[in-house]
């Protein structure tokens, strides 16, 4: 591939997952974007592997579960000044280990943790980084294919762009008005954030099986700005939307709170999330934590309520995979209905208690 800028391409090999973690448990967007750049590594082939990056305290118990989602190696950093995330602690270490082992590709979840880490450690290492990506590919010759048949690129521009292996990062833009797709072309490694419930994790196998390379730090006390004296939850009401089997939505349909409670209601019955679409959001009736679409959660659920939501394609996007969907409007041209599997035109305020009451006494 040669130089770029004084950089040479070929000393960078590898995928790279920050192996988030909280309450000893793993993440799951960690498992999630752990499937994709398995994948990955095999699209880049040469012998290119997907590594795990953890971080921690008292983090050794989790390798084993890493390496069972298909992690072929899992470098682990232990060290008590890392016990706590810490922005200053987690980016010199990150850093520093990029530094030695040069990945060429390097992804994180859009988490809180991931949003505020991988920033400083692309600005450590003077590389590119793309935010809440939501489908990676690699370039390859079947896409300089699909630029000379759709792009007004030069055919020199497409050899450039396509000549090595480039990430294609792909992200909603404008509000999820369309789809952006980013190329970190000068610099590695090539780093992104992906949104949870995006990516597809493998399915776990415990005959995978591995030792975790150990990586030394010399990260102190002295290195941290701040250091976290105790960490408080906080008692807003948020969601876990990424890891539910059911999700019942509402959109602007609701009407207000009220309809809102019958949602909640629904939820409660059926041993579901509650989820919303923009809407209800904007309408300050229920915390951001609880959207689904390109600009909120994506989800996959076994089931999908979509109880008085239009069917933006903002919203559709971040539903449009679940098992089952059964949409609930008044309106019978309603976009939503395009990717239900089950429509119901009518009012939600008759027709989720009739939903109730049948689901608590199917007989």
């Amino acid at each position: 591939m040669g130089k770029v800028d004084n950089l040479n391409f070929d000393d960078y090999k590898d995928v790279w997952v920050f192996a988030e973690h909280r309450d000893g448990k793993l993440m799951n967007v960690s498992l999630e974007i752990l499937g994709e750049g398995y994948r990955l590594s095999r699209d880049l082939g040469g012998g290119t592997k997907v590594c795990a990056v953890l971080l921690g305290g008292r983090v050794a118990n989790l390798a084993d579960e890493l390496f069972a989602y298909g992690a072929d190696e899992v470098y682990m950093i232990e060290n008590p000044v890392l016990e706590k995330y810490t922005t200053d602690g987690y980016a010199k270490v990150m850093t520093d280990a990029i530094k030695e082992k040069k990945p060429e590709i390097m992804l994180f979840g859009a988490t809180g943790n991931g949003r505020d880490l991988a920033p400083r450690v692309a600005a450590r290492l003077n590389t590119g980084l793309t935010a809440d990506c939501t489908r990676l590919d690699v370039c390859s010759a079947g896409y300089a294919e699909y630029l000379k048949e759709n792009s007004n690129l030069e055919t020199p521009q497409i050899e450039k762009l396509t000549d090595g292996n480039y990430l294609r990062q792909t992200l909603p833009a404008f509000g999820g008005s369309l789809m952006a797709t980013i190329t970190c072309m000068k610099t590695r490694p090539q780093m992104c954030t992906i949104r949870p419930g995006v990516m597809q994790k493998l399915e776990r196998d415990p005959a995978r099986k591995g030792v975790p390379v150990i990586l030394e730090t010399n990260v102190t006390e002295d290195d941290l700005r701040v250091k976290v004296l105790d960490v408080v939850k906080s008692v807003k009401e948020t969601a876990d939307l990424s890891g539910a089997d059911i999700v019942c939505a509402g959109g602007r349909g609701l009407g207000g709170p009220d309809g809102l409670n019958l949602l909640k209601e629904l939820a409660a019955a059926v041993g579901g999330a509650v989820g919303v679409s923009r809407g209800p959001v904007d309408m300050g009736w229920i915390d951001e934590s609880h959207m689904v679409g390109q600009t909120g959660t994506t989800v996959k659920p076994k089931i999908y309520f979509a109880c008085g939501i239009s069917g933006a394609m903002q919203h559709t996007a971040g539903m449009q995979d679940a098992d089952c969907i059964i949409a609930i409007n008044k309106d019978a041209d309603a976009p939503i209905f395009d990717v239900a599997h089950y429509a119901i035109v009518g009012d939600l305020h008759k027709v989720i208690p009739e939903i109730i009451t049948r689901w608590k006494s199917p007989t």
